[in-house]
C-alpha cells in the first residue's frame, strides 16, 4: 500500500487547478470500476473547479452505467488535441488505453491512478495502491470527501461495488466498507446501483448465460470450469461482448470449482479470456504470461491463435498452481 496519499492528493489538486484542459482516460472494454472512476473524477472536477474543459474518453460500455451523471458526455473517439493534463484511471499500462493512448501521451502533464498490482508505473506522477479494492477507492483517498457531490459519490460507489463483487471479494477491506458508507451518506443509492447495474440482466444476457453454463466443461476433478461463447452464438442471440457481464462470476460460483475460465471470440483467431479464482490460485500470474494482467483472483487477457491450444496452456498453468 502506498503511504503518501496526502502528497499525491496535493499534487493532483494543484495540477487540476492549474490546467485549463483536462482529459480523463480509462482502459479498453471499460467495466464498472473504470467507468465509475472516470465519471467520479469528472463530476468532482466539474463541481469544484469552474471554467475547465474536461473530456472523458472511453469505448462503449454497458447501457446500465448510463445512470451515472456525465455518462452521456463521454467521447468514444479520440480527439487530436493537446491537453494540459491527462489522467489515467484503472489502466495497468498504456496499451490498455487502446485508441486513446495518444490522448494521454500527447498531454503536457500526465497523472496515473490505479490499483492493479501489475502496474509498474507510467505517467509523470503515479498513485498506485495494489491493496485497494478498486481505482474508485484510490480516488476516494485523493479527493476532499467534504466536497463530494451525490453525482460523484454514486459513480465512485458503483466502481467499488463492481470491483468487489458487491463487497465479497478478498480485496474488500474495512476501509473499503468505511468509504462505501461515506459515499452512501453523500447520496449514492445502493439499491439502484447494485440492482440496476450489477444484478439486472436482459433476456439475451440470460440466454448467453444459460448457453455458456449448459455447454461448460469441468477439468482437474471439477476444480476448473471453462465456458465459451463464439461469434456465431453472439449472432444467434443478437448480442455483443457487452452482454457477457456476470457470466464468469456465475461459473466461478459452481460448487467445487477453484478457477473459472470464460472465453469469448473476438475475431476468427482472437479470443478474450476472463479468469476468476476463489481461494489460492493467482490468476494474475497466468494472465501476465499472455500479455494481460489483473488481480490475484480476477484477471484477463486477449489471446491470438488456435483456441484449443490457448485453452490448453491456461489449464496447464492453473493445474501447476493446483498441485
Amino acid at each position: 500500500m502506498i503511504t503518501d496519499y496526502k502528497d499525491k492528493a496535493r499534487k493532483l489538486h494543484k495540477l487540476i487547478a492549474a490546467a485549463e484542459s483536462i482529459a480523463i482516460i480509462g482502459h479498453t472494454k471499460p467495466d464498472g470500476d473504470c467507468v465509475g472512476s472516470m465519471l467520479g473524477l469528472y463530476n468532482y472536477i466539474v463541481d469544484n473547479y469552474k471554467d475547465k474543459t474536461v473530456d472523458v474518453y472511453a469505448e462503449s460500455f454497458p447501457a446500465s452505467f448510463k445512470i451515472l451523471s456525465g455518462a452521456r458526455k463521454i467521447k468514444h473517439e479520440p480527439a487530436d488535441m493537446c491537453y494540459e493534463l491527462a489522467i489515467s484511471t484503472d489502466a495497468a499500462d498504456t496499451e490498455r488505453h487502446g485508441k486513446f493512448a495518444k490522448v494521454f501521451s500527447n498531454a503536457i502533464t500526465t497523472f496515473t491512478i490505479d490499483h492493479h498490482v501489475s502496474n509498474t508505473g507510467f505517467g509523470d506522477i503515479c498513485c498506485i495502491d495494489g491493496d485497494s479494492s478498486s481505482a474508485c477507492e484510490v480516488i476516494c483517498e485523493l479527493l476532499d470527501m467534504e466536497k463530494v457531490s451525490k453525482e460523484t459519490a454514486e459513480a465512485l460507489y458503483l466502481g467499488i461495488v463492481h470491483d468487489t463483487g458487491v463487497f465479497k471479494y478478498s480485496s474488500c477491506s474495512p476501509r473499503t466498507m468505511e468509504l462505501a458508507g461515506i459515499l452512501i451518506g453523500k447520496g449514492a443509492r445502493p439499491n439502484i446501483v447494485i440492482d440496476e447495474t450489477f444484478y439486472k440482466k436482459s433476456y439475451k444476457q440470460n440466454l448467453l448465460m444459460a448457453r455458456t453454463v449448459l455447454e461448460s466443461t469441468l477439468y482437474a476433478d471439477g476444480k476448473i470450469i471453462h465456458g465459451y461463447i463464439s461469434k456465431q452464438t453472439f449472432k444467434q442471440f443478437k448480442a455483443t461482448p457487452l452482454d457477457v457481464e456476470g457470466i464468469v462470476e456465475q461459473l466461478r460460483l459452481t460448487e467445487g470449482v477453484e478457477v473459472a475460465i470464460f472465453v469469448y471470440q473476438l475475431t476468427k483467431k482472437t479470443f478474450k479470456f476472463s479468469l476468476r479464482s476463489k481461494n489460492y490460485v493467482d490468476v494474475s500470474i497466468i494472465a501476465t504470461k499472455f500479455g494481460g494482467g489483473g488481480h490475484v483472483h480476477a484477471a484477463g487477457f486477449e489471446g491470438e491463435g488456435v483456441l484449443d491450444d490457448l485453452l490448453g496452456q491456461v489449464i496447464s498453468l492453473v493445474e501447476e498452481q493446483l498441485k
